[in-house]
């Protein structure tokens, strides 16, 4: 069977679905995985073939169509509208690519990782099953309705009024932190994946003192929110903790000097994770289930509004949220120390890993996909 796994545009789209696709590999599969040029070395590094649909990131589709070039405010609802219209617009600029590839390659099934909106129809053109990934982890239906409106073109020259649904729904999220509209979707565990480095001691070993790692996401560069990430660490630095820095090298290097004992770098989470006492950061959807997967309380600095599971991971009483008007250095070392003070926030981070660690793996559900293709 030949699976086309269409992936984002970056590496929080992107690491939640390599595990399924990897999987598949194992099973004997041929599996292409798609995505713009800039992420195809994350790809290679997964040991996955790797199809370049675009040159461009989403980031190159910031402005606003027709001629409107007026800043989108950074949170709330226009937050939220010009996230769909920019994935929207990169969906529509993947497309004629993936038909190029779908006409050569002839897959048997689709597979569209988190906003991928290109997969549906992608799959629609190649008449095969779509199979949506989703992990419910910032993906308000907003998002999709402003994504939709953009590829109103593309719908109305495929013959349709909305985007194909899909023929089978995954869903990576625990079921008690879903959102209670989230469509029905079968489970599937996440697997805390990134790429690698070498290991050194200090990764997974801890000092004695308290284990605080600070991310601000993979997405993070000298150019865009570094800001973020400098104001993250310059609030955690002074106090008494083992402090790690999960940040890309080129960015690392601007950060330094770091306080004592500090380590910042390219800092795989699936390595340093289950060694640490709480995670602070901005909410990205692939952190945060990486977090739920090795029991770890979280911080949540959330600055997109939208998001249901921030306030549902602080309802079972397994992360702390911390909104964008709140979020001082006072109060974020406030949260830090209640945190690591408090062991019920343990208690309820280990309940959330048992429940995830309960879902089937990314091997077990392959056979879903081949009962799919079959029955195609």
């Amino acid at each position: 069977m030949k699976i086309l796994f269409v992936g984002g545009n970056g590496a929080g789209t992107l690491f939640p679905l390599v595990p399924l696709a990897q999987a598949a590999r194992n099973a004997g599969h041929e599996v292409f995985m798609t995505g713009c040029e800039p992420v195809v070395p994350l790809i290679l590094d997964a040991g996955l073939p790797a199809f370049a649909v675009t040159p461009k990131t989403v980031a190159d589709f910031r402005i606003p169509p027709l001629g409107n070039t007026a800043p989108v405010s950074g949170t709330g609802l226009d937050s939220l509208i010009s996230i769909g219209r920019m994935f929207g617009r990169f969906a529509a600029d993947c497309l004629g690519r993936l038909r190029e590839l779908a006409d050569g390659w002839r897959p048997d099934l689709v597979v569209g990782g988190v906003l991928a909106y290109a997969a549906p129809l992608v799959a629609q053109y190649a008449r095969v099953p779509y199979v949506r990934f989703g992990t419910e982890m910032g993906e308000p239906l907003v998002v999709t309705l402003a994504a939709t409106i953009e590829l109103g073109g593309e719908l109305e020259r495929a013959g349709l009024t909305a985007l194909p649904a899909p023929d089978l729904t995954l869903s990576s999220c625990p079921p008690s932190v879903r959102p209670v509209h989230a469509p029905p979707a079968l489970p599937v565990r996440h697997v805390p994946y990134t790429s690698q480095r070498t290991v050194e001691p200090w990764m997974h070993r801890r000092d004695g003192r308290p284990r605080v790692l600070v991310s601000a996401g993979s997405r993070v560069t000298p150019e865009q929110d570094f800001d973020i990430l400098q104001g993250l660490v310059r609030e955690v630095a002074p106090l008494d903790v083992d402090l790690l820095i999960a940040a890309p090298e080129e960015v690392a290097g601007k950060l330094r000097p770091l306080p004592a004992g500090a380590h910042a770098g390219w800092i795989p989470l699936d390595v340093a994770g289950p060694s640490c006492d709480v995670m602070v950061h901005h909410a990205g959807g692939s952190t945060t289930l990486t977090g739920m997967a090795h029991g770890v309380p979280q911080i949540l600095l959330t600055h997109i509004g939208g998001l249901e599971y921030p306030a549902r991971l602080e309802e079972l009483g397994a992360a702390k949220l911390i909104r964008a008007e709140d979020d001082g250095a006072e109060t974020i070392a406030a949260a830090i120390g209640e945190v690591l003070g408090d062991p019920a926030y343990r208690r309820a981070a280990a309940r959330l890993r048992e429940e995830a660690l309960a879902m089937p793996a990314p091997s077990e559900v392959v056979g879903l996909l081949e009962e799919l293709a079959a029955k195609a």
